[in-house]
């Protein structure tokens, strides 16, 4: 087995979004170097400005496809913010380069494949590190282990698994959403099915939006819908094979009237072709912009309730519920600083080569868990009878 390779200490932050927030910062706390790379070395400083870190983090500026200007030196740790289709490539240089990688965005055949040379080098590759993916997981992986404490692991037993994250506008307006990333993205994920379990059967949403039903959080009701292919994470949270999936969704979650609001985008989205589609997300984007006064919130509930029959029962859910200020949005805040804790277990040491998912157990997660609400970042856990 090839030994891990040593961190040297230094953090190269790939691109400064709308995702990047106060990880950059905790990050310069803690490693020995960190540079921002942005598109030019001037927006990098102003990047650095914008985020009161000058003189803490030098500004770097990307060139050719995206490499940086010089390879990493071998043990550096590179955070990629750059978009997923690009994650695989600069992976690839980071194995060249003897370089320990870091994404918050879901694992790709491509990059899976990447992250397999990477290992075999002896580098840590994480992913699956910010908010959705990242801070959910950590939630389910949490949940299922305090109920495998209470129920058995090899008890037999029903579950329903539940996972609804969402950014939102933090005063609810007309169109009921505040766009947090591309408009393009957005329509996209709403024209890709949805497969899901529901009273223990394979469903598949060929339009999510179409699967919306009301969801109450805190008192407050929201608009919920599945997203993606849910059915991989069963396997992925390790759930006890004596349990029986009855409902296991991840999804997205709306401000209530959300689905009434985008009425006119469903229409479109059924009807027209990509090249309508990437018309209407120009025009969305023109129509509804984001705005130096806007304040975002970002809302992720992850439920777990498991009966074992003869009146034994678990139930516990995670709720997040933060609203972005003037120095941060919420939406960046929950992204960056899930993201620079695992990059923090990269530098000490804490995680092994290979393909991470965030922290894949309920042990390590609840670890995690406890060190980002020392950090600040709020959630409140919720435990039934």
């Amino acid at each position: 087995m090839t030994d891990r390779v040593p961190a040297s200490g230094t953090v190269h932050w790939v691109g400064a979004g709308l995702s990047t927030g106060s990880g950059l910062a905790a990050l310069c706390a803690t490693a020995d170097r960190v540079l921002l790379w942005h598109r030019t070395e001037d927006r990098a400083a102003e990047a650095l400005a914008g985020l009161g870190l000058t003189g803490r983090a030098e500004p770097r500026a990307l060139t050719g496809a995206g490499a940086l200007d010089a390879a990493p030196a071998p043990g550096d740790v590179v955070v990629s913010m750059l978009p997923a289709p690009r994650h695989a490539g600069l992976l690839a240089a980071c194995v060249r380069a003897g370089a320990h990688f870091a994404c918050s965005s879901y694992v790709s055949p491509e990059l899976s494949a990447e992250a397999e040379r990477a290992r075999a080098a002896g580098l840590v590759v994480l992913t699956e590190a910010g908010l959705d993916p990242g801070l959910d997981h950590l939630f389910a992986h949490s949940l299922i282990g305090r109920a495998r404490a209470r129920i058995g692991g090899h008890t037999p037993a029903s579950y329903r698994l539940t996972s609804y994250c969402g950014g939102v506008p933090a005063v609810p307006n007309d169109f009921r959403y505040r766009f947090s990333w591309a408009p393009l993205g957005v329509l996209g994920a709403l024209r890709s099915p949805a497969r899901y379990l529901e009273d223990g059967a394979e469903t598949v949403a060929g339009r999510p939006w179409e699967a919306t039903r009301p969801l109450v959080l805190g008192g407050e009701t929201f608009e919920a819908y599945p997203n993606r292919d849910s059915i991989p994470f069963i396997d992925q949270y390790e759930l006890p094979a004596a349990w029986t999936p009855r409902t296991f969704v991840r999804g997205t979650l709306r401000l209530d009237g959300w689905l009434k609001a985008w009425q006119p985008v469903f229409e479109e989205l059924t009807t027209g072709d990509d090249e309508r589609i990437a018309a209407l997300a120009r025009e969305l984007a023109a129509a509804h912009p984001t705005t130096e006064a806007d304040r975002d919130r970002v809302v992720l509930s992850v439920s777990l309730d498991v009966d074992a029959g003869e009146g034994r029962t678990w139930t516990g859910a995670y709720l997040l519920d933060l609203t972005g200020d003037a120095g941060e949005s919420a939406m960046a805040r929950c992204v960056s600083r899930p993201l620079a804790l695992g990059v923090r277990h990269i530098l000490d040491g804490g995680l092994p080569a290979g393909l991470h998912r965030a922290a894949r157990t309920a042990q390590r997660s609840d670890r995690w868990l406890a060190e980002l609400a020392d950090d600040g970042l709020e959630f409140t856990l919720t435990l039934g009878q």
